[in-house]
């Protein structure tokens, strides 16, 4: 399996003809299309540097329409089309191959809120809409979105939903397929799927919105959603505790799960080399507790009820903790400055490994009470793989999935670290496997794992995936070589 690509050294030719560019930049206006390379490298560079395209066009459509009418021509002209939100993407599904034959569209402008809806708490949003502003939108309006991301500033919502992202808020309300109600989608061939539904109950036959959330672009062109909105919640209390170990945190998990229910909206691990990246790197963050400690578990509460007084709630599950010597010292923030800064610190971890060097990434998932049993295994190993590695193991506890992330040795040559990728996948996903998890919980398949789906993937499953793909798109030319082979 390829999984890094080199930068290009120079300037490739176009693989299209130049009456066929000439033609797309006729449907939206060249002052929507990037043709100059200085204009176009930095939507063909993944924000990692671990893959990198070619491409003669980019795309930025201003509506639907628009988005129908390039896919009607390259559909007629057989020309390849890469959709692309905020770039964000984590498995290289938004970028390019080196042929300089595929076109990017993207969807940077299709960013209207077109309606919200307060009494059917139901927000219709375009997908280059991004995520924090869609979270904005709702609050003012006395309503909560959510979906919440470490890249929640710049990533979109066509790329959440094409990604099925995940977050930090999946233990409450699910994934992003969970929070959407209704889609607008451009088919390969251009013709417009207008599913932008607003109900909570339509049985009228196959839910087709699903087969496009999490298709990674393979299917068609998300361009808008109709998104379920929540009441806002009256009270919110963040606390971080120090523990020793991630059992430890399993059993505060359960502690808080069977005392608040519904209202634990967010459960995560840190251990202390993530927080030690993140003090030394992350602009404005500190350490929140006196002393180190080996773990940490961060815990939410979201109250709906001014009824509920949600600190007494939080301090008396803490207390329960600490008597039962789970926790060796904790903080309750007291104001949502605080709130905002312990969350900086969590949604900060995978931008601070950049500076620790190499990074080896895993986005996996087991059952949530085998999380400490994968610790316990795929730590060691790394460590006698790689004398000197450090891994950095934080994420959602509360619904099994973790970023196993191992950062080269100090001193060590990146290159050599990172030579080492797929070999060290191998591994930590062979324990994976035997602990019956997914070896991608939410950052999608695209090129990274796409040679990795035939060997955990149901055979049925995956069949059934290639026949939805050839239907859909005949001619291949959806986001060809991403999800499958």
């Amino acid at each position: 399996m390829t999984s890094k690509l080199s930068p290009p050294a120079n300037e490739a030719s176009s693989g299209l003809a130049p009456d066929v560019l000439d033609d797309f930049k006729a449907l939206i206006g060249e002052q929507h299309c990037l043709t100059e390379p200085a204009d176009i490298a930095p939507y063909c560079r993944e924000w990692r540097n671990k893959f990198f395209g070619i491409c003669p066009l980019v795309l930025r459509p201003g509506n639907t329409d628009e988005v129908s009418a390039i896919m009607t021509l390259a559909y007629a002209r057989n020309v390849a089309i890469v959709p692309q939100g905020g770039n964000t993407g984590l498995v290289g599904g938004q970028i390019t191959d080196q042929s300089n034959a595929q076109v990017i569209v993207s969807l940077e402008r299709l960013k209207r809120i077109r309606s919200l809806d307060i009494e059917g708490n139901v927000a219709v949003v375009e997908a280059g809409v991004v995520l924090e502003t869609v979270q904005k939108a709702a609050e003012e309006a006395d309503r909560f979105f959510p979906l919440a991301l470490g890249a929640q500033g710049s990533c979109q919502i066509g790329g959440n939903l094409s990604t099925n992202a995940g977050g930090t808020s999946v233990l409450a309300y699910g994934n992003a397929r969970d929070m959407v109600l209704g889609l607008e989608v451009v088919l390969p061939d251009g013709r417009i799927m207008r599913g932008l539904r607003s109900l909570r109950k339509d049985n009228t036959g196959y839910d087709l919105k699903h087969l496009f959330i999490g298709a990674e672009g393979t299917l068609g062109i998300i361009t808008a959603a109709s998104l379920k909105l929540y009441p806002l919640p009256r009270d919110r209390q963040v606390a971080l505790a120090g523990i020793e170990t991630p059992r430890d945190a399993l059993r505060i998990f359960n502690i808080a799960r069977s005392r608040v229910g519904s209202m634990l909206t967010g459960f995560e691990l840190m251990p202390r080399i993530g927080m030690e990246f993140a003090v030394r790197h992350l602009e404005g963050a500190r350490d929140p507790l006196v002393e180190a400690h080996p773990w940490y578990c961060l815990l939410e509460l979201s109250i709906g009820s001014d009824a509920i007084n949600g600190r007494e709630l939080m301090e008396t599950m803490l207390e329960e903790a600490f008597d039962a010597d789970l926790i060796r010292d904790a903080v309750l923030a007291e104001n949502t400055r605080q709130m905002q800064d312990i969350w900086h610190i969590r949604h900060g971890l995978s931008e601070v490994q950049k500076e620790e060097g190499g990074s080896i990434k895993h986005d996996i998932s087991v059952p949530t009470h085998a999380i400490p049993d994968f610790l316990d295994r795929a730590i060691p190993a790394c460590l006698e793989a790689i004398p000197g590695c450090r891994p950095v193991a934080f994420g959602h506890l509360g619904d099994g999935n973790l970023h196993f992330n191992i950062s080269q040795p100090i001193g060590a040559d990146r290159d050599a670290f990172l030579n080492r990728w797929e070999e060290i996948n191998a591994m930590v996903h062979a324990i994976v496997a035997d602990l019956e998890g997914s070896i991608s919980a939410e950052h999608g398949i695209g090129v990274l794992k796409r040679d990795l789906l035939p060997g955990v993937k149901d055979p049925v499953e995956l069949e059934l995936m290639h026949q939805i793909k050839t239907l859909l798109d005949p001619k291949g030319l959806m986001n060809p070589g991403k999800v499958l082979q």
